[in-house]
């Protein structure tokens, strides 16, 4: 049986897992692989090989399937017609086997069966900011480099070695980090299949073996049980234990692992579930990146960007919102409030201007999870800056007053009650409220409007 040499048989294991798993291969696939493993060009022991032409722009690859290298043959004419690709079967893996078809397996069912995902797709209207430079010069090197990338959330960390992993057509291995996560997640473990115990890799150890790019998200979620990775991160390989074999990671391997915390913990409580992470992992990442939010004017090209492609452009909401968050976020690292607004959240709301068309709507859905002070803080902050809206909303406000069952004078405190129920205002002695109803609003509104009325919405049962 014909031996490949090391760097051969890595690009035998992209192309598995890349879904090619079957001879012949077209040029333009194998240039694509190679292309993710950082050549320009198709591998020449393949296409300069006279014995693997198989048709025009096609070569055989048995290895894909297990097989044997064709024998060398003398150079011969191109053959006319184009062999019929084999059918499609499901490799059958080995109880402790690192072979293509193990890795393969694991790959398929890291994305579902469709291995190709695992090069991320483009996003439309994506705009690199921060980092996304130095993460790009930082993969295109084909250095074996840990990053840790801390910041806020929402502020593009995982998008942003996504996109440039889809830029540079490189395989990326996301794994989502939870307390739970141990090693027989991360480096592999026995399954069963077919009613036989299968060693399969993890993502960790697909990564490594295909010079993919290991993605480790939320890592301040994690627990001790990650201590596994250390070696991963020496870039010297792993040993399994369990298989007694020795995983040394091909070229192009690098991990970044993201969180919100730098690895200390939350003491503000903002996000839970985050620990003192080991001082020891820690150190095996070289450098730390702190994505910031993106400027007033990437952000507005981001916003800008999203609402055309939804179909809802409009330039003065863009800017208004952009603004609101700025205002808000400055407001936060001064202590003045205790949340913020991402650019995912600024996002969510064009997503919401798209379906309602409706500014104040659709700022009041994104901040709705915030508590009730916050919530109104963060409103009544957007039609400051956006005057048009408030005027909208006031106006809508009024005819809904005009409808509703019951409306609480907020401004009406122990002083003002001769005045109120004169008018007919009813005191509740549970909320301490005195309220009338959107028929006694309407026959006075300008009286009404001097004890800041507000539609009750609590339901009565």
């Amino acid at each position: 049986m014909t031996t490949l040499k090391p760097k051969q048989q890595q690009f035998v294991n992209a192309l598995i897992a890349a879904g090619h798993t079957t001879s012949p291969v077209t040029r333009a696939d194998l240039v694509s692989v190679a292309n993710s493993l950082g050549s320009n060009y198709a591998p020449a022991w393949i296409v300069k090989d006279a014995s693997r032409k198989a048709g025009n722009a096609c070569f055989d690859v048995p290895e894909v399937e297990g097989g044997e290298a064709p024998a060398p043959v003398a150079s011969t004419p191109k053959r006319k017609t184009r062999r019929a690709s084999a059918p499609a079967t499901a490799p059958k893996a080995v109880v402790g086997s690192s072979e293509p078809t193990a890795q393969v397996a694991c790959a398929m069912g890291l994305t579902g069966g469709e291995s190709a995902s695992l090069t991320p797709a483009k996003m439309d209207g994506y705009v690199p900011f921060g980092y996304f430079k130095d993460i790009e010069a930082i993969i295109r090197s084909g250095m074996f480099y840990p990053v840790f990338i801390t910041g806020l959330s929402g502020n593009g960390k995982t998008t942003m070695v996504d996109q440039v992993c889809a830029k540079l057509k490189r395989q990326l291995y996301r794994v989502n980090i939870t307390i739970e996560t141990d090693e027989d997640d991360l480096l592999g473990g026995f399954r069963l299949i077919n009613g036989e115990t299968v060693w399969v890799d993890g993502p960790v150890v697909v990564a490594m073996k295909t010079g993919g790019v290991l993605l480790l998200d939320e890592m301040d979620l994690a627990s001790h049980k990650i201590m596994c990775l250390q070696p991963v991160l020496e870039g010297k390989g792993v040993f399994l234990k369990k298989i007694g074999q020795w995983v040394k990671p091909a070229a192009g391997f690098t991990v970044f692992a993201t969180a919100n915390t730098k690895g200390k913990g939350s003491d503000d409580g903002r996000f839970v579930g985050t620990g003192v992470m080991n001082e020891a992992f820690l150190d095996r990442f070289p450098v730390c990146l702190e994505q910031e939010y993106p400027s007033n004017a990437q952000e507005k090209k981001i916003v800008k960007k999203k609402m055309a492609i939804l179909g809802a452009e409009d330039v003065d909401f863009a800017d208004h919102l952009v603004k609101w968050a700025d205002v808000i976020r400055k407001a936060f690292y001064e202590g003045a409030v205790d949340e913020i607004i991402t650019t995912r959240r600024l996002l969510n709301i064009c997503e919401a201007f798209a379906i309602f068309d409706d500014k104040m709507r659709s700022v009041e859905m994104a901040i709705a999870r915030f508590d009730d002070d916050t919530r109104e803080a963060f409103r009544n902050l957007y039609t400051k800056v956006d005057a048009e809206a408030n005027a909208v909303a006031e106006e809508e406000n009024t005819e809904a007053m005009k409808t509703a069952s019951r409306i609480d004078l907020k401004g009406a405190g122990y002083s003002q009650k001769d005045e109120v129920k004169s008018r007919g205002a009813k005191f509740d002695s549970n909320t301490k409220t005195w309220h009338i109803t959107g028929e006694q609003f309407t026959q006075d509104e300008d009286f009404w409007n001097g004890y800041a009325p507000v539609i009750n919405t609590d339901c009565p049962f």
